[in-house]
């Protein structure tokens, strides 16, 4: 036993004699620092993509909140719904009594008949004044040319007796007549003249009727046609008046039976049978077949999200049904000079149970990120600015402060700018790692 404890004695100074004298070869080299006690984790940055997504909450609001009013001053006949009931579109949510509209509407068509036969007596005279303007402005130049001719006649007449007259005083000369009968030829002579002036009037007057009549487009016949024409289209007017009174009683007896105009719940009923209207909110209807989440957002969510962005949501008490959507607006402060702004997305409510005022939580998918990615566990700092990384010297890998800017995270994994692929990032910042201390391990 005491040789072998002496055996071994030897063989241990041996061996720390061997590791000096190899250590004093090495003179000239840094000395290696002490190891690391524990392993310092990194990791290698590389390309990836990360699908990032927001989480922010909010409240439900009605895709249309419906504020019904009636014009009619009528007594409210009877109300079919009560707050609270579901309505779908068109279902008639209340009636009012309208026996005086229609006696009213009664009275307007018997007046709308009794136009319309004013107007068609109307249509008649416009006949009858256009055969009259062609009859009269036919006559009329008849009469010229008739009163022509008789002054021709009665001028040749009186040429003849004047031939007559002057035979008769030659043969009265010669004793051939007596003066009596020259007497009488000279008679007639006279009366031929006034027969001449008597058909030079008739002539003036015929041709005056005749230009006072005129053409079918002016004139005394032609006024007349056109004055049969605006009497006609007066009654017209008249006759579409009256219709237009009709419609107005149809429109508003239409009007008195109220209906929905959406499907959804009525939130607000304020009026009962026996009322009227007035000029109050009668029912008020909130369209839930579809909602808006008004979601509360901070400036820099208003950068992340776009429109059109897909959100998942929850309600709060019941994480186990989801309901999805698409954001339709990303909109201003909600305060003036306040910093909170509102993410409105559009989601489709097929169980009806997404009430508004509801609080909800809702996940917003963010548009893809490509890069370099790291652990999101790297970071030294909350603002995600600052990471270290292993570098390798000469004898010894070391710790070293890196710089970068965060483009995207999906909580797990980190996009970042300032890093190479393949660099090595401690992937745990909070170690207390220090620049330049040694990451060498066994």
């Amino acid at each position: 036993m005491d040789r072998a404890r002496s055996l071994s004695a030897l063989f241990l100074v041996a061996v720390l004699l061997a590791g000096c004298g190899h250590a004093g070869g090495g003179r000239g080299r840094r000395a290696r620092p002490a190891v690391s006690p524990n392993p310092i984790p990194t990791v290698a940055a590389k390309l990836t993509t990360v699908r990032a997504a927001s989480s922010i909450s909010g409240v439900i609001a009605p895709f249309q909140n419906v504020a019904i009013t009636s014009s009619l001053v009528e007594p409210t006949d009877a109300v079919r719904v009560l707050e609270g009931d579901r309505v779908r579109a068109g279902e008639v949510i209340a009636v009012l009594d309208t026996a005086d509209l229609r006696a009213q509407l009664a009275q307007a068509q018997a007046t709308v008949q009794t136009d319309i036969r004013n107007a068609e007596s109307a249509d008649a005279k416009i006949t009858q004044a256009r055969y009259t303007q062609k009859l009269n402005i036919g006559q009329g130049g008849d009469q010229v040319h008739a009163m022509r001719a008789a002054l021709a006649q009665a001028q040749q007449t009186l040429r003849n007796d004047q031939a007559n007259l002057v035979r008769d005083q030659q043969l009265v000369a010669d004793g051939y007549v007596a003066q009596q009968t020259v007497d009488q030829q000279m008679t007639t002579v006279v009366n031929d003249r006034a027969a001449i002036r008597t058909a030079e009037a008739n002539l003036a007057s015929a041709i005056t009727n005749q230009q006072v009549n005129g053409t079918q487009t002016v004139g005394l016949q032609a006024a007349d046609v056109q004055s049969a024409i605006a009497d006609a289209n007066a009654l017209h007017a008249t006759v579409a008046q009256a219709r237009a009174s009709v419609q107005q009683l149809q429109t508003q007896i239409a009007k008195a039976t109220i209906v929905s105009p959406v499907n959804g719940i009525i939130v607000n009923r304020n009026l009962n049978p026996g009322e009227y209207p007035g000029s109050r909110t009668i029912f008020t209807i909130q369209e839930l077949d579809k909602v808006y989440a008004m979601l509360n957002a901070s400036s820099t969510d208003t950068f992340a999200i776009p429109a059109g962005a897909t959100v998942s949501l929850t309600v709060a008490g019941n994480t186990t049904r989801t309901y999805t959507g698409k954001v339709v607006a990303v909109l201003g402060q909600v305060t003036p000079g306040s910093t909170n702004f509102t993410v409105e997305a559009l989601l489709t409510n097929p169980d009806g149970k997404l009430q508004s005022g509801l609080p909800v939580t809702a996940s917003v998918a963010l548009p893809p990120v490509h890069g370099i990615g790291i652990p999101t566990t790297a970071f030294l700092d909350d603002t995600h600015t600052t990471v270290m990384v292993a570098e390798d010297e000469l004898v010894d890998t070391v710790a070293k402060t890196v710089h970068v800017k965060e483009l995207g995270s999906d909580g797990t994994t980190s996009i970042v700018s300032g890093l190479k692929a393949g660099t090595s990032v401690i992937s745990n910042g909070q170690l207390g790692v220090t620049d330049g201390q040694s990451l060498a391990q066994n």
